[in-house]
């Protein structure tokens, strides 16, 4: 007797759902109905009270969907809960119209998950600087350039000017949208430079730069005197592995010059940052870290066009942290910002594969890249830019089509 074959479809997108139902040929009227039927998802929500968390539950049973609490919460003989929605993106933007009327602050939850939803249906399609505009339309990659002598990976191999200027050229060649210079390294456990002395290593060198790429300039550091000189040379983007926490100054630098900036996530200084890798809830810790960065950004001025954010890799995690971040990585998404992720010959690829070399690590950092790109990554931040140039191409063209 013949099998009847059944399978799993993969529909994670409205786009993927119309195509599935289209290909068995739904009448045109059912499409947009069913279609939404297709996708279910599930939003977090941190700490709601038990009034708030009740109603919530009502709400969702009466539409179709669910919403998981802690037990307890319907005696209220906890103090809180976190909150699990789960639904398709129709019922969730029901949901929303209903807590309009609610009380208990509902009608502001409401406003903000209409945000996030949106934020899923519509990535960002343009990242501004101050002297261009960049399409989303596919991955942007930013190619590494150390100028610094202990640098994880490449320390020490172009802190000549000269050689500097040349290997950007050469990265440009192979298809980076930005160079991104550092005077400063931020390895787990190295040790702070002075502003001076991080500024005489990447000046000289923007200033040449300035002169003769097409595309852009991204200074890596995390000082506002070094990031100020570095925009007045003539980089456009400040990229601050402490997403504006460590310079009080630096937020009102980047929106003063009109820069883009790209905010990441850490915890602590890079000389400190690896002793304390341990999260009570990892993803949650890390957007609410970049969320409180974005909001100096904007009290600040910066344009919310001109903001990326990073979930650090490699910065204050351990491997599995890293890992989880990977896998997770379409969460930080529903900011509504362009995402920029570092994976490039790190450690944790390191110690999966047991290669203890940076430089035996591309393949680790290729599957890295091409996950990032199909967990909707925008921005990728490589050493290897002809080789992630391809690795994020071809995965894109598979998201694509």
């Amino acid at each position: 007797m013949a099998g009847f074959s059944p399978r799993v479809l993969s529909v994670s997108t409205p786009v993927q759902a119309r195509s599935e139902l289209e290909r068995v040929g739904v009448d045109s009227g059912g499409l947009g109905m069913m279609s939404g039927k297709m996708l279910t998802r599930c939003i977090h929500l941190p700490g709601l009270q038990c009034r708030q968390a009740n109603i919530l539950k009502q709400e969702m049973l009466s539409l179709g969907g669910d919403a998981a609490v802690a037990r307890g919460t319907v005696a209220c003989s906890i103090n809180d809960t976190d909150v699990i929605l789960i639904g398709t993106d129709k019922q969730l933007l029901q949901l929303c119209d209903k807590l309009k009327a609610q009380p208990f602050d509902l009608p502001a939850l409401a406003m903000e998950l209409n945000t996030l939803l949106d934020n899923i249906k519509q990535p960002p399609q343009r990242w501004v600087t101050s002297r261009r505009e960049f399409s989303l339309e596919r991955p942007l990659i930013m190619g590494i350039l150390n100028l610094t002598p202990d640098s994880f990976s490449d320390g020490g191999r172009f802190t000549d000017p000269g050689l500097a200027v040349e290997h950007a050229l050469l990265m440009e060649a192979e298809g980076a949208d930005i160079i991104d210079i550092g005077g400063e390294s931020t390895r787990p456990g190295s040790a702070p430079v002075q502003a001076d002395e991080e500024s005489a290593r990447i000046i000289p060198v923007i200033e040449r730069l300035s002169d003769v790429l097409r595309c852009a300039i991204s200074v890596d550091t995390w000082k506002s005197d070094v990031a100020g000189r570095a925009l007045s040379a003539g980089a456009e983007i400040i990229n601050d592995i402490s997403g504006f926490k460590f310079d009080p100054r630096m937020a009102a630098v980047a929106a003063g010059s009109g820069a883009a900036a790209v905010l990441m996530h850490t915890r602590g200084k890079p000389d400190q940052m690896q002793k304390n890798t341990g999260y009570s809830d990892l993803i949650t810790e890390i957007v609410s870290g970049l969320q409180s960065s974005v909001k100096l950004a904007l009290e600040a001025g910066v344009d919310p066009c001109r903001i990326a954010v990073d979930p650090g890799i490699g910065f204050g995690k351990d491997t599995a942290g890293n890992l989880e971040i990977l896998r997770r990585l379409r969460e930080f998404t529903g900011m509504g910002m362009p995402v920029l992720v570092g994976t490039s010959r790190k450690s944790f690829i390191g110690k999966i594969l047991e290669r203890d070399s940076a430089s035996e690590r591309l393949f680790g950092t290729a599957a890295t890249v091409a996950l990032s790109v199909a967990n909707g990554s925008s921005i990728l931040r490589v050493h290897d830019v002809r080789a992630m140039r391809d690795v994020a191409d071809v995965a894109h063209a598979v998201l694509r089509h």
